[in-house]
């Protein structure tokens, strides 16, 4: 097999230079922090572990650093920017750094809560799966996990993620139940596969440098989809974690319509209604959701 010609990455000067080129501050708005290390670039493709006939998901390219470095190792990278600036200017970039591997970039122009599954499919003449198997991304701090649950949610090929996002974050979305960041994050990312913290970022590989320090989040995504109701478990773990420090009883009082019959779908699930959400694993939430319709479709027949 012959070997790939290596991609040049983005420096620091190209990087700021690329930017004046196009008149762009980066704003917070957007979540725009762009990474000046090539090193912390080829760390995290590193840490997403690909595969050569990987077809990557990538949020927020923004320069194209990432995007390098992922075409450098992966078979297709789909790019989805909300900037049209730098969704256009993308694959000059991949162009001008990887001029055998621009055939290999898809560049969406959107928002990436809007995205569907069938926007993503690759043309049939790029070597790669058609539809994204990984997503490794620098989310924008402001969107992370909304954007994360959306992807899971919508684009069920993926099978491996991993995304930089703001180090708290990425520990709710890493924590167990007990802990105390575990929330409804650490449960709905649960319910798609394993969260693990794959590393720790330094601001300061970062232009402009923000704030706070990032950190990597890998999720092994379940091999089997689940086959439960999603919107129904969601529900109840956006109730469970509303009113945080009360018991079940207290806090699925809303979503159940009284606290009597709160405690008898706990019940009926096998889970203690004097438990607080924050001590459930995802598996429990099904199983009050579960108990919730079981009980509707008695009362129906």
């Amino acid at each position: 097999m012959t070997e790939r010609p290596r991609v040049t990455l983005l420096g620091a000067g190209e990087i700021r230079r690329l930017a004046e080129e196009l008149d762009l501050r980066p704003t917070k708005t957007l979540g725009q922090n762009f990474v000046l290390d090539g090193n912390t670039v080829r760390r995290i493709v590193a840490a997403a572990d690909l595969r050569s006939t990987e077809h990557v998901l990538e949020v927020g390219p923004g320069l194209g650093s990432l995007t390098l470095a992922l075409l450098d190792t992966v078979g297709a990278v789909t790019a989805v920017e909300i900037d049209p600036r730098l969704a256009d200017l993308l694959p000059r970039t991949v162009a001008e750094h990887a001029p055998t591997r621009r055939t290999a970039l898809q560049v969406i122009a959107a928002d990436a809560m809007t995205v569907t599954a069938d926007r993503l499919v690759l043309p049939e003449e790029v070597a790669a799966p058609a539809e994204p198997t990984a997503l490794v991304a620098n989310l924008p701090y402001n969107v992370a996990v909304p954007v994360l649950l959306h992807l899971l949610a919508e684009v069920p090929t993926l099978r491996r993620v991993l995304v930089m996002v703001q180090a708290e974050v990425a520990d709710r979305l890493a924590a167990e139940p007990g802990s105390k960041v575990y929330g409804a994050p650490s449960a709905k990312v649960a319910w798609y596969g394993v969260a693990r913290r794959a590393g720790s970022i330094s601001r300061n590989v970062f232009w402009p440098v923000p704030g706070v320090d990032s950190a990597l989040v890998s999720v092994d995504v379940h091999r089997h989809p689940r086959t439960d109701d999603r919107a129904a478990t969601f529900a109840v773990v956006d109730a469970a974690f509303a009113q945080r420090r009360k018991t079940l009883r207290a806090a699925l009082t809303g979503w159940a319509g009284s606290s009597a019959f709160a405690q008898e779908i706990c019940e009926r699930a096998d889970v203690d209604p004097g438990a607080r959400g924050e001590t459930l694993r995802i598996d429990d939430f099904t199983r009050i959701a579960d108990a919730m319709k079981a009980v509707d479709r008695g009362e129906q027949e």
